[in-house]
This record gives C-alpha cells, structure tokens and sequence, in this order.
C-alpha cells in the first residue's frame, strides 16, 4: 500500500507539472501522458528499467486499468521524451529558484552500451567517438557519459549526455549551468578552464571552483583544495544511487530508447 501511495504522488506531481507547462493532448486518450510517463518511471525506481513489468504492474494493481499494450506503450514513451526532458528542467529550475545561490557539484559518470568485446556487434551505436576510458577505474567502456549536476542535497538538477570519447571540460561548455547569481558550482581537475571560469566569473558571478592539478598556472592554498575535496564526496553517493536502479545491462532496441531509459532512471532519483 505504501509502494501505491508514493506512485500516486509521483502521478501528482508529474500531472501537475505538466498542466503547469500548458501541455495540451486528446481527451479521447485511454492513457494520458502523465500515466505514461508515471509507468515509466515506476519502470525505472522498482523493475530496472524493464518497461514491461512496470506497465503489468500498472494494470494488476489497478492504477493504470486501460494500460496499452507493450507496442503502443513503447510508441507512445518515445513521442512524450521530449516531454519527459521538459518535466525534469521545470523539476530542475524550481529547485535551484527555491534554493537561490547556493553551491552545486558538478561530474560525470560512465554507462556502456555493451561490452568491449561486443563492439564489432554493437547494433545501438557506430563510431570511435563512443568509446571513452574512466581512469578512476582504469578501463574502457563503448558508450556516453551522463554530466550531471547535484544541488548540495545530492538531488540532480541538470543533466545531459555526451560520447565516450569526450573530455569533461568539453562537455563542460554544453551544459547551461543557470544557477543562481553568487553560487559556486564544485568540480574535479578534469574541468579545468581557467577563461570558463573567468567568464563565468564576469558575466554570471558564478564561482566554478575546480580542484587543480598538480601542475596548475592557479594553485590553491592548502585549506581552499581541503574544502573543494570534502565538497565533492557527495556526488559519488548520488551516482551510487542513480547506479543502484540500473540492472546489469540497460536493454533497449534503439539508442533514443536507451537514452530515454537512462533519462527516467535520473528523473526516479530527483
């Protein structure tokens, strides 16, 4: 019954974001949107991601009783992802409204495709830029890498995806970091950009304080590179987490269903 409740306050909030956007669809509709999307995110938060199980729940505990089949399901989840983008970024933007200038944490994570001895196989993705090296684990995966910034909860309020094979400070700029005026946003070395961080400085008065290397033209005094490491434990946790929904692989057909996939799996967790 407590795994119900929290499903329809999950319908809730998704409805009424949506209602809040001005989204528009048929009356005639068995399953609206929101019901979609709702299933799909029970996907993500109890079965792994497995879109079938999540919509036979659905239907077995009378939450959605005119579900779709598994075809029209899958149909209908892909015509609302730009939807699903947009229900995170006004989820997003409320959270840094309300907490103001506040300090964020930037980093990435990798996901693969499939394993590096499938590539030749690989029917999802094509190309060298996909396969990416994480040094934290000495390995190489074929696949994207999800950006992602946390709030100082741990709670994602930006993400985007990005190949393998591109560097964090490149994906860096892609990222709109619409934050609060007066805010810090937390990063590793990998996101050195000294003029990033001057513009961003000048322009937005945002401060990107980015652990330097060892190397560095800006090195930081001891108790500036102590606080800038004890304000980036946090993501691992999130990752942790987000990571704890996937099952051993993330199945989907085609590489926009895997995308989507890995989208609800971050929209579960916030």
């Amino acid at each position: 019954m407590l795994t119900e409740d929290k499903i329809i306050r999950i319908f809730c909030i998704v409805d009424d974001i949506l209602k809040g956007i001005g989204h528009f669809e048929d009356s005639r509709r068995r399953v609206s949107d929101s019901e979609v999307i709702t299933t799909a995110l029970v996907s993500a938060l109890y079965f792994g991601g497995h879109l079938d199980n999540g919509r036979n729940f659905m239907k077995m505990t009378g939450l959605v009783p005119g579900m779709l089949d598994k075809s029209r399901f899958n149909r209908r989840l892909h015509c609302v992802s730009e939807l699903v983008l947009s229900l995170f970024w006004q989820l997003g933007h409320y959270l840094k409204s309300v907490a103001g200038a506040s300090e964020y944490v930037i980093d990435s994570f990798p996901v693969a495709v499939c394993d590096n001895i499938r590539i030749s196989r690989c029917k999802l993705l094509k190309g060298k830029q996909w396969r990416g090296k994480q040094c934290s684990m000495r390995r190489y995966f074929y696949g994207v890498k999800v950006q992602v910034l946390v709030n100082a909860e741990g709670i994602p309020v930006e993400f985007g995806f990005v190949p393998g094979c591109e560097s964090d400070v490149q994906a860096l700029k892609k990222l709109p970091l619409a934050v609060a005026a007066e805010s810090k946003i937390y990063g590793d070395s990998a996101y050195t950009d000294y003029q990033v961080e001057d513009d961003m400085r000048e322009a937005e008065l945002i401060e990107l304080m980015i652990q330097r290397k060892s190397n560095s033209r800006r090195p930081d005094e001891p108790w500036i590179r102590f606080i800038k490491e004890q304000k980036r434990k946090g993501i691992e946790t999130s990752f942790s987490e987000i990571k704890a929904l996937f099952l051993r692989k993330i199945h989907a057909v085609t590489f926009k269903g895997f995308l989507i996939k890995l989208a609800m799996f971050i929209l579960a967790f916030t």
